[in-house]
């Protein structure tokens, strides 16, 4: 196979003119026959470049608003044809195809187009199809002919050059081959999700595009024999992904992971009073609300202080420095935060493995979207669970109504257990967790957990009682026979809220009137496996 190919003529069209000046010069330096198309050979002119039109070569003017300019036999007859074949040299010398070695393409803006909302007109004009195909007839040829989508590698390009005496390496074009087969995949995935989505209206598509970029290789993943990487949609949204780490050690595979469930549990309370989380495993361990960040930190620590160590902490405002410098008096992992003010970033910069993320805003708890699991053979997608409940889906089932405050609390807990692993209990008293119960093959021991971290929390703090005294207890999903509902009666709870639509409801209902109860159905589950 061939290895070394010099590099004597160079097709240009690119959309994003970024690194265009320098290439162009190292190329004409370099002795390279300049060809291009529209916008990009007027600018190599003005850049002072001899440049030939691609229509010099076909003998065809750019026609159709542009729509067709490189679709040709003499184009792509340079790209394809196998060089050391007899039979398509003679082809070649027939039709007066001239080769060339080298494409420059990046294609018509489709993503950022659509991001930016324009019209349906308008996203289908920024469909490019000259562009991919100069790209793939590139790409396949990459024997003989270099393929560049990414101004980030014209310097490299440049070098080869200069390292090899005007030719490039097949080692050089085998990797931009690759690079350019996985743009043109990204680019046609943008634009089948969008027609799937956004034009056709389709829940669930029959083919699932999905091109993701990789943004960080990661040093293992869940486990250390496990290998890892960060991948990006090419449409960025607020969340950990996007996330500016401050300060701190390479994130892990684990810690994206629980940074990104706490920051999800923090973002139910965007716009709203100050809020903590605490996650340990993905879990919530402490969730409270206060009236400031410190507030909320100390009782949401205060809810489980022994999972908090070596835990993950999000809030939903700004951090400040009298709450930076309570969540440094223990080990924590990583801090997720909007901002923090300049305290706040000197509390943690005295711990330097501390890992400090901040996102410039909350991700929205109501967005759409579809989240993907893997199993074997296959891909589980569903829709984002972004369901919400409001006073009005709320039904009471039981003799004696909630006092106001126990609505709030029972709000408070399902807003929480909407994102603690299933089987999920959580109590709230107070905009605060009294207790967790997490990830138990039955809900009757959720709740059992749950309280006795409440009474662990009692004993340690010193408190006269624990905290599920007197709270509103949720349960994600219904109880299904009345002995969870019976735990949380143990534990104090004077409120329940949970899904409803057992076949033993009466007999939960039941239970809960006995005990002097109030509970609420919400009509909604919130499974998380």
């Amino acid at each position: 196979m061939t290895d070394l190919v010099p590099l004597r003529r160079a097709l240009l069209s690119v959309s994003d003119k970024t690194g265009l000046e320098e290439l162009a010069s190292g190329l004409v330096q370099r002795g390279v026959e300049l060809v291009s198309t529209g916008g990009t050979a007027a600018r190599l002119r003005e850049l002072g470049h001899p440049v030939k039109d691609v229509s010099e070569l076909t003998g065809f003017p750019e026609m159709m608003d542009g729509r067709v300019k490189t679709l040709h036999p003499t184009v792509h007859g340079g790209l394809l044809a196998v060089r050391d074949d007899p039979g398509h040299a003679a082809a070649a010398d027939a039709h007066g195809i001239g080769f060339i070695d080298l494409v420059v393409v990046n294609l018509y803006p489709f993503e950022k187009t659509v991001a930016g909302g324009a019209d349906r007109d308008t996203v289908i004009e920024n469909i490019d199809i000259g562009g991919p195909s100069m790209v793939r007839s590139a790409a396949k040829n990459h024997r003989y002919v270099a393929i560049l989508t990414d101004s980030a590698d014209y310097p490299a390009l440049l070098g080869e050059l200069d390292a090899n005496d005007g030719m490039t390496s097949l080692a050089l074009r085998k990797r931009l081959a690759a690079k350019a087969y996985a743009r043109t995949a990204a680019y046609d995935s943008a634009i089948a999700s969008w027609f799937a989505f956004a034009d056709q209206g389709e829940a669930m598509p029959a083919t699932l595009p999905v091109a993701l970029t990789r943004a960080a290789s990661l040093r293992y993943g869940e486990n250390p024999h496990q290998s890892a990487a960060l991948y990006l949609p090419q449409s960025g949204a607020a969340g950990v992904a996007g996330a500016r780490q401050v300060q701190g050690k390479e994130l892990s595979y684990n810690n994206l992971n629980d940074a990104d469930a706490a920051l999800e549990l923090v973002s139910e309370f965007r716009g709203g009073n100050p809020a903590c989380v605490i996650v340990k495993h993905a879990n919530p361990c402490g969730v409270a609300q206060g009236a400031s960040l410190a507030e909320a930190y100390q009782a949401a620590f205060q809810c489980d202080s022994v999972s908090a160590f070596g835990g993950i902490v999000a809030v939903n405002h700004p951090l400040d420095g009298s709450t930076a410098r309570a969540i440094v008096d223990i080990f924590t992992e990583v801090v997720i935060a909007p901002d923090a003010d300049e305290e706040a970033l000197a509390a943690f910069a005295a711990k330097k493995n501390l890992r400090l993320l901040l996102t410039g805003d909350l991700p929205d708890p109501r967005r759409a979207g579809l989240t993907m699991k893997s199993i074997a053979g296959g891909m589980l997608v569903q829709s984002r669970d972004n369901g919400v409940i409001v006073p009005s889906d709320l039904k009471v089932v039981t003799r004696r109504q909630p006092t106001a405050t126990e609505v709030a609390d029972c709000r408070f807990a399902w807003t929480v257990a909407k994102h603690v692993k299933s089987n999920a209990i959580v109590y709230a008293r107070d905009g605060v967790t009294a207790g967790i119960g997490a990830g138990q093959m039955n809900r009757r021991d959720s709740a059992r957990i749950a309280a006795a971290k409440a009474r662990e929390a009692a004993e340690t703090f010193g408190w006269a009682e624990p905290r599920t005294v007197g709270s509103a207890v949720a349960s994600d999903a219904f109880f299904p026979f009345a002995d969870g509902l019976l735990a949380a009666v143990e534990a104090g709870a004077t409120a329940v809220i949970q899904p409803g639509g057992s076949m033993r409801d009466d007999e939960v209902i039941a239970a809960a009137d006995e005990a002097g109860l109030a509970m609420i159905f919400t009509g909604m589950r919130h499974f998380r496996h």
